[in-house]
């Protein structure tokens, strides 16, 4: 199949994926826009929302339509890394066997990832990142392909520990939920109180999906549009002279190199999804806000003033 097919067939799939996760969830449209061009891209994604707005749910029903083994890790404060990456036990023969623990599997649903200690938020970054594990020295390659998304609720701060910020660079989107429209929660209501049950038919195989991922790299990217998305990431860090004034006045931190490789690999596959063969500044801008909002860590002066990460990021275009 050449890659303009490969890109319609893309399409196709895109939109069938899309209409089979609606079956169960209502709304939430850009949210799972924003999902699946993580996955299409082979980048993790944090969803942040209060309780009840179907998180977990969203994520079970995505890989069931994917057709990928699932796990889901309830992160919990007593929580040790090899709850995670699993532990060497010793047989019946006396000989040392590694027990493979929840790591190993296509989709990790990491459930309020931020309600663990650091070290075993640790335990995910040589997954996210390598895509192995390294147990007692000996290195387990993770199959493929292979996604963290994790969750984490913003107005509990009892028993949570924020994540480390080499953590939160390893996500590609940061996804804000929000609540349903009014006729959105009705729908939600009238679809959750009944003994309906809708059925979710897996559409991909997992090598059709790493097929996707290969493809979405092979597209071709404009110098400018490559310009424009690190000239973007450049204007976050207030000591550099191409800063915006409210980045100046209002932000700490800046976003690193990794903001830029993911606005490309992103806006590429925003790009994809839509039929076409290369991405241009509009596909850069329809992403920059989910890659960029945890990136940046603004001052106590932007808390105090009330200016949002999102308010930062609109200045930048």
């Amino acid at each position: 199949m050449s890659d303009v097919s490969a890109v319609k067939h893309l399409v196709e799939k895109h939109t069938q994926l899309k209409k089979e996760i609606a079956k169960v969830i209502v709304g939430q449209e850009q949210v799972i826009e924003e999902i699946l061009i993580s996955i299409f891209s082979g980048g993790h994604a944090l969803l942040v929302g209060v309780p009840g707005l179907a998180k977990t749910l969203m994520v079970n029903t995505i890989s069931q339509a994917l057709g990928l083994d699932f796990k889901r890790i309830q992160f919990t404060p007593d929580l040790m890394p090899s709850d995670i990456l699993g532990s060497e036990i010793l047989d019946k023969n006396r000989e040392f066997k590694f027990l493979k623990g929840p790591v190993f599997s296509n989709i990790i649903l990491a459930d309020e990832i931020n309600r663990t200690p650091p070290k075993t938020q640790a335990a995910l970054l040589e997954a996210m990142q390598e895509r192995s594990v390294t147990v007692a020295g000996t290195n387990y390659p993770l199959s493929l392909p292979y996604f963290v998304l994790a969750t984490q609720n913003p107005i509990e701060q009892e028993g949570t520990y924020p994540l480390p910020e080499a953590q939160l660079d390893r996500f590609m989107f940061s996804i804000n939920l929000d609540y349903p429209s009014f006729q959105e929660e009705v729908d939600v209501v009238k679809a959750t109180t009944g003994d309906h049950k809708a059925t979710v038919n897996p559409l991909f195989t997992a090598q059709e999906i790493i097929d996707f991922q290969q493809l979405i790299r092979r597209i071709p990217v404009a110098d400018n549009v490559i310009e424009y998305a690190v000239k973007i990431v450049g204007k976050t860090r207030p000591k550099s002279s191409e800063a915006s004034n409210l980045v100046k006045e209002f932000v700490d931190w800046g976003a690193g190199p990794r903001a830029s490789q993911n606005l490309i690999l992103a806006a590429k596959t925003h790009a994809a999804t839509r039929g076409k063969y290369s991405p241009d500044i509009e596909d850069v801008q329809a992403v920059a806000t989910g890659i960029l909002r945890h990136r940046l860590i603004r001052n106590y002066k932007a808390e105090a003033e009330g200016i949002s990460i999102e308010q930062i990021i609109k200045d930048l275009f």
